[in-house]
């Protein structure tokens, strides 16, 4: 019976997590989703048949996306239970792909959808928080002229604390968003009470005929109801963290209620006093309610954001292993949760782009234009890798897979269209940056193969190694020295250079290659291969996921069991030091080359990426022509 209760209490523990930091994002869209509908960019008036046309749209936008798409179907695609765009790339591709011209399609996609959720970790924070503030230009036009100030303030101040962790402010997310979610519903239903017609909406019939009434602008509408959605890829992204069923149980039974019904009563709202839809959300709280809803408006839209803001730092982490970033400082804010990590250049690099957007939009309706394009595009690539893995990992036929995945894409395209229009009034911000960040990381990517090509064909084959040193066996020194060799099979560089120049060699060598496998996390028993040599070498491989950080000298400490003792102050790690010298002669394009030349210049250095002991790294440096 205990332990029927523990189990219970873990669950509803998870439950309210995912409320916590799933919903974040799409439980603040009622903050400005219906308020776009009838006062932003592209609106319609705020007449009975419009009203009930675009509840119906959110709602089933909602179960169609949300509950069918995502929680249905998407997220059973999972990579040892992790999921977002990345992890379902690692899943889906395989060695025979990298040649192929299908291959590089998918492997474009899936790295611009990544590339994408850049740009809407930058508006997300953004547009959430200031949407939050604005609530005060309800309560007084005093506050009019500081809610931009008010809104950078808060936002500097949530990207300075994060180094501190999640973990330490993580246990008050679910239980404040579980407070957000009951006081829109009862909001909600307040409205409801008062205008009980706009019960009829949730037929999908009204959606219908608004579409087929609406014409041109009625389509262009689809743009702001998008908006009700942005936060579903959060879902797949952040299944790791809790579970499917955590996150099915907190969307049915208090997050999909809520918003509906907080919808509702604002729809409800606006068939009573149309002139309400310049605010709706605020204008359906009575009067003094503005101020305390301000307040959980707002740590409602910092929890939204720190979803995303993590959500990045997990994206960055994934595409450092899987090779498409690099080396960057990763620092874990959690001894428990490995999960929980800090990445400074990432935070500093969200915090300036977030100012300067509130800066530069000035309000969340300006912004509003620029948001929603970018989630658009990776719900669309998601759908297809989704089909892929259907095909290949379930043997699902063409056909089934081509119909669901078909219906999948008949929103998602509607409400890219009408999201494209935004592109000439902001939608073109996320768009320059997916863009940018794909231009990077895909040459990185190729400039790392080209690197390791080029070096390839200088290697040692180690066999031929092992005979030199059979036949000219060098002055050995006591100690162990470990090389770090990127090939599994070469002779390391920097092996071969410390013998050249220092003439000596240590009594035990061990030449450690560290892999990404294309999995979350490695079983630990597949941890290490390791391989004794003659002359006292030893060649380790030491895995790792693309969801965990490489630590050599704990790696080190597990080949106790298979004789090698680890004595860190008898230990000199060597690593080889490359300076790229672009050409114009074979490669990338010369622009290419100069960039990728920048990029490995600012990498982290290896000895802290891999968890080195400074005092014990001796570098030797090789220059390799691209």
């Amino acid at each position: 019976m205990t332990g029927a209760k523990d189990s219970r209490s873990y669950t509803l523990r998870l439950i309210v997590g995912a409320i916590g930091v799933v919903y974040g994002d799409i439980g603040t869209s009622p903050l400005y989703a219906l308020r776009e509908c009838f006062s932003g960019t592209h609106t319609v008036p705020a007449s009975r048949d419009n009203i009930l046309g675009i509840l119906s749209l959110i709602f089933w936008s909602l179960m169609f996306i949300v509950s069918f798409k995502y929680l249905g179907f998407v997220m059973r695609a999972n990579n040892k239970g992790e999921g977002g765009i990345l992890s379902l790339l690692a899943l889906v591709f395989s060695k025979k792909d990298e040649k192929s011209r299908s291959g590089v399609v998918l492997l474009c996609l899936g790295v611009f959808g990544a590339a994408l959720l850049y740009g809407d970790g930058m508006i997300t924070p953004s547009i959430t928080v200031l949407s939050g503030i604005e609530g005060l230009e309800v309560a007084t036009p005093f506050f009019k002229p500081f809610i931009v100030p008010i809104t950078i303030a808060i936002l500097i101040g949530l990207f300075s604390f994060q180094y501190i962790g999640t973990g330490r402010v993580g246990f008050i997310f679910g239980p404040v968003m579980t407070v957000w979610f009951v006081t829109i519903a009862a909001l909600g239903v307040h409205g409801i009470v008062r205008a009980p017609q706009v019960l009829a909406a949730l037929s999908p019939w009204y959606a219908f005929k608004f579409l087929a009434q609406g014409g041109w602008t009625g389509f262009l509408v689809l743009g702001a109801v998008f908006l009700g959605v942005t936060g579903a890829e959060a879902l797949y992204a952040d299944m790791g963290h809790f579970g499917v069923k955590p996150i099915r149980r907190a969307w049915f039974a208090l997050v999909l209620p809520a918003l509906m019904l907080n919808y509702l009563g604002q729809g409800a709202l606006l068939l009573q006093n149309p002139a309400a839809g310049t605010n709706p959300f605020y204008y359906l709280a009575p009067r003094w309610a503005v101020y305390p809803l301000v307040v959980i408006a707002t740590l409602a839209a910092i929890i939204a954001s720190q979803a995303l803001i993590t959500g990045a730092y997990s994206l960055t982490m994934q595409a450092i292993q899987l090779g498409y970033a690099p080396r960057m400082e990763i620092r874990h804010t959690s001894s428990l949760e490995r999960g929980q990590i800090y990445l400074p250049q990432i935070n500093l690099f969200l915090m300036l782009a977030c100012v300067g957007l509130v800066i530069g939009f000035g309000s969340s309706s300006n912004m509003a234009a620029a948001y929603g394009i970018a989630v658009t595009l990776t719900m669309i690539i998601t759908s297809l890798l989704f089909f892929v893995s259907a095909v290949r990992l379930w043997n699902w036929p063409r056909w089934k897979a081509g119909l669901l995945v078909g219906a999948f894409l008949i929103p998602e395209v509607g409400f890219f269209v009408a999201n494209a229009l935004k592109i000439a009034h902001g939608g073109w911000f996320p768009l320059v940056v997916g863009v940018v960040i794909f231009t990077l990381m895909t040459t990185w990517k190729t400039g790392r193969g080209l690197i390791r090509q080029r070096l390839q064909a200088s290697y040692l084959p180690f066999d031929l190694f092992l005979q030199d040193l059979k036949a000219s066996p060098p002055h050995r020194v006591s100690g162990t020295a470990v090389f770090l060799a990127g090939n599994p099979n070469g002779t390391p560089v920097a092996l071969l250079h410390n013998l050249k120049h220092n003439k000596v060699l240590h009594k035990r060598v061990i030449v450690l290659t560290m892999v990404t496998d294309e999995i979350p996390h490695v079983d630990p028993t597949k941890r290490l291969e390791v391989t004794q040599l003659t002359e006292g070498l030893h060649r380790i491989i030491g895995h790792f996921g693309f969801m965990e950080e490489p630590n050599v000298p704990k790696l080190l400490e597990l080949c106790g069991e298979h004789g090698i003792e680890y004595r860190p102050m008898e230990t000199t790690f060597f690593l080889s030091r490359e300076t790229i010298i672009p050409s114009p002669k074979h490669g990338m394009m010369i622009w290419r080359e100069k960039l990728f030349a920048i990029m490995s210049r600012n990498a982290q250095s290896a000895t802290m990426f891999f968890g080195l002991p400074a005092n014990r790294v001796v570098e030797l440096g090789i220059q390799v022509e691209m």
